[in-house]
């Protein structure tokens, strides 16, 4: 009877975190808004910040790598800490830290001081993050509202990617780049000051030693991928650099492996892979995240190179593709409780393909209410139920001790897709580019042909990512 009344307290524990779950899922999806903006924002800022700190083209690129390396590698870390020593407190660390990097990299002085403070804020993000979603779950039970939540969630991140492209030009224009990094101050101290009355005190589960090894390893590792995808973009696949930061990324994970194999205490339990759902739903976020990185940010090139668009109007021509995944991933949760997350993972993929292979069919001198505002509602719609139904494909049937876990798994899928997606896609639409004539009398013609082709690749991302959706749905 003992057991059978804790194992009822332990089930009713997570609604009971919070008085206002909604209020709470509010502010923490504020905060990943604050994490997927930062990661865009910047991109538009970039030529005004290298005039105004004296930074060269390749110094320019580090300040998004900065930024990318250790929010990719420390997300496995961070979600295993915020199980091991409380959600919510390593949510509000990582909070504090993202608002102390983005303060330093308002004012910084320097190319260094900024480089160092975009690190920190990298490092802040993968903290909250894992965290973030951890609460999540731990507020909406799988059978009570987390679809409709992640409808939420899906939609503020969508949001903050495209929200980004457009910021970057308004306050860029208006104010001047540091106003890119100070905006994070408020909106962050307001997530700090909610937080605590919004959500109960953690109970700590474990005060056993951290796998530091392992930990080691494992952020290494994802750092070393992370890198070797960024080098393509830079120096190709078979680069010498690109090679070895490849292998070593291969060797570290390898490694990792062996070491959670034997730790008594591992940081990644492979158990948790026993879990169809969760290994499944991580390839397909991998996927998407390949070609949604990929698909923002040729769309973004084909805009300003081909079509002769500003920075300001580039962003607003991403405004309906934002309203369509917010309205998505608002009104299909519903149908997701109905049909199940994997089934519609799949329509939506096969739908977000549909969208890109139309927007890949753009003449040259398309017109962007004919040619591409239909596909891009396509496109902004089938991502809305991606977003949604994998997240919730990739964290089915996790117990709360493991939330945290799986958490950092889909956001680590995510980055380590992003990354290796973005230079994929963006060395085909070069490749082509290049075969048909880039810096000739039909510059604009290749360049268009050159992104149709990484669009074709987004779509294959995206049908591939549908058959093991559909794969997922079998017994």
């Amino acid at each position: 009877m003992t057991t059978l009344m804790a194992t009822a307290a332990e089930a009713a524990a997570p609604a009971e975190r919070s008085r206002n779950r909604w209020l709470a899922l509010t502010i923490l999806a504020l905060a990943q808004f604050l994490v997927v903006l930062d990661a865009s924002i910047v991109n538009i800022a970039l030529p005004s910040l290298g005039a105004g700190l004296g930074l060269d083209h390749n110094l320019l690129t580090w300040v998004i790598t900065a930024y990318v390396l250790p929010f990719g590698g420390l997300l496995m870390l961070g979600g295993r800490l915020a199980d091991r020593y409380g959600h919510r407190r390593v949510f509000l660390a990582g909070v504090s830290g993202f608002i102390v990097a983005s303060l330093a990299a308002g004012l910084s002085l320097n190319g260094p001081m900024l480089l160092m403070a975009r690190a920190v804020q990298g490092a802040s993000a993968a903290l909250l993050a894992p965290a973030a979603l951890a609460l999540l779950m731990q507020l909406f039970p799988a059978t009570d509202g987390r679809a409709k939540a992640l409808g939420i969630w899906g939609a503020v991140a969508g949001l903050g990617s495209v929200a980004g492209v457009l910021l970057g030009g308004v306050l860029t224009a208006s104010i001047g780049w540091s106003a890119i990094f100070f905006i994070n101050v408020p909106v962050g101290l307001l997530v700090l000051a909610a937080i605590p009355a919004l959500l109960s005190r953690d109970v700590v589960r474990s005060r056993a030693r951290l796998d530091l090894w392992g930990a080691i390893t494992i952020t290494l590792g994802v750092v070393a991928l992370v890198a070797a995808a960024s080098m393509v973009l830079e120096a190709g696949f078979l680069s010498p650099v690109t090679l070895g930061l490849g292998a070593a990324g291969v060797a570290l994970l390898g490694l990792f492996a062996v070491i959670e194999l034997h730790s008594p205490e591992p940081l990644v339990s492979f158990s948790i892979f026993a879990n169809r759902s969760v290994t499944l739903g991580n390839l397909v976020v991998l996927l998407i995240g390949g070609a949604v990185v990929g698909l923002f940010f040729v769309l973004s090139l084909h805009m300003q190179n081909v079509l002769g668009y500003d920075a300001m109007l580039t962003g607003l021509t991403q405004l309906p593709l934002a309203l369509a995944l917010i309205a998505a991933a608002g009104v299909l949760p519903p149908l997701m409780a109905k049909v199940g997350s994997a089934p519609t993972l799949a329509a939506s993929l096969v739908v977000l393909a549909g969208g890109l292979v139309w927007l890949a069919l753009a003449p040259v001198d398309a017109d962007f209410v004919l040619h591409l505002l239909g596909p891009t509602i396509i496109i902004g719609a089938a991502l809305g139920g991606a977003f949604v139904a994998g997240t919730e494909l990739a964290v089915q049937r996790v117990t709360e001790a493991d939330s945290g876990l799986a958490s950092g798994l889909v956001n680590t899928s995510q980055q380590i897709g992003g990354a290796l997606g973005l230079a994929v896609l963006f060395t085909l639409a070069t490749t082509l580019t290049n075969s048909l004539g880039a810096g000739g009398a039909n510059e604009i013609a290749a360049l268009a042909g050159g992104y149709s082709a990484a669009y074709l690749g987004a779509a294959g991302l995206a049908l591939l990512g549908a058959l093991i959706a559909a794969f997922a749905t079998r017994k």
